[in-house]
């Protein structure tokens, strides 16, 4: 399938958000084209975005702002956990998650499990402003269906980070109960998950769903937010499940390099917009 077009000899990706919704980016240049088992990835060079990975024609993360997403459903669970030795992360194949884990040096071991290993390769070579090139000798790349590998890892993990792309194709499957009851079997006594929970202004069925099937199995869920000007809305939601109460000053001490997470930003995040209150309380 073509999702570049060409007008007044320019190419452009347009990215059909909903049925009254596209989204146009202007491209320099294609940089990758491939279509793997799953899908299809590209590497495009934006004008106002940077280099940006596309899956199937929706944008996924940019060099601009990919880092916001990737510290905050990073940095969130791991200041919180008290000792976070071992670390899943499910999806994330443009290692950006990865990368903000290996900051934490009392993680011994970082499993990224991503189904398609072309996505992986071609942020490590095209996308390093994402990927850092990562090489870090405690992560291990595990190209699985993350669904799977969950059920058979119980008991193993202190942080689970849902690193999925939206509730269509392959990662639909990691919105569901089902999974999210495996990824709580899957964590240790005192363990943690995460997910990325949608837009709460364009998805909030989304973010409801999400939410209730984590309260269902955690005894603390908490959602926070941060802005994301790639995808739409701009404000965009995760979820946090876990099975110990969450010590929040510990977010006070944050003190890792980063460009959009801080001490400020991880205390407040968990302050929501009256209507997302509303929502989630109904």
């Amino acid at each position: 399938m073509n999702y570049i077009k060409e007008q007044n000899g320019q190419l452009w990706l347009t990215e059909d958000e909903r049925e009254n919704l596209k989204i146009s980016y202007r491209i320099k240049e294609i940089i990758y084209s491939e279509r793997s088992p799953f899908q299809h990835v590209m590497i495009l060079d934006s004008y106002d975005f940077g280099r940006m990975l596309v899956l199937d024609g929706i944008v996924q993360t940019t060099s601009i702002d990919g880092h916001i997403y990737n510290e905050m459903i990073t940095h969130v669970p791991l200041s919180l956990h008290p000792s976070p030795k071992k670390v899943l992360i499910i999806g994330g194949g443009d290692c950006g998650a990865a990368r903000e884990v290996a900051k934490y040096e009392e993680v011994e071991e970082i499993h990224l499990v991503e189904i398609d290993e072309l996505v992986v390769q071609a942020c490590k070579e095209h996308l390093p402003e994402v990927s850092g090139n990562l090489s870090d000798p405690r992560v291990q790349y595990v190209y699985k269906d993350g669904v799977q590998f969950v059920k058979d890892h119980m008991n193993t993990y202190d942080v689970i980070i849902i690193d999925s792309s939206d509730p269509i194709g392959p990662a639909q499957v990691l919105f569901e109960y089902d999974f999210y009851e495996s990824v709580h079997k899957a964590l240790k006594e005192d363990g943690m998950m995460v997910c990325q929970s949608q837009s709460p202004i364009f998805h909030m069925d989304v973010l409801k769903q999400t939410y209730a099937n984590i309260r269902h199995l955690f005894p603390h869920v908490h959602v926070y937010t941060a802005t994301v000007p790639t995808y739409p809305g701009g404000l965009w939601s995760f979820t946090l499940g876990a099975k110990q109460p969450i010590l929040f000053e510990r977010l006070h001490t944050f003190t890792k390099q980063t460009k959009y997470a801080n001490a400020d930003i991880l205390s407040q995040c968990f302050r929501l917009p009256q209507f997302m209150k509303e929502h989630l309380q109904s």
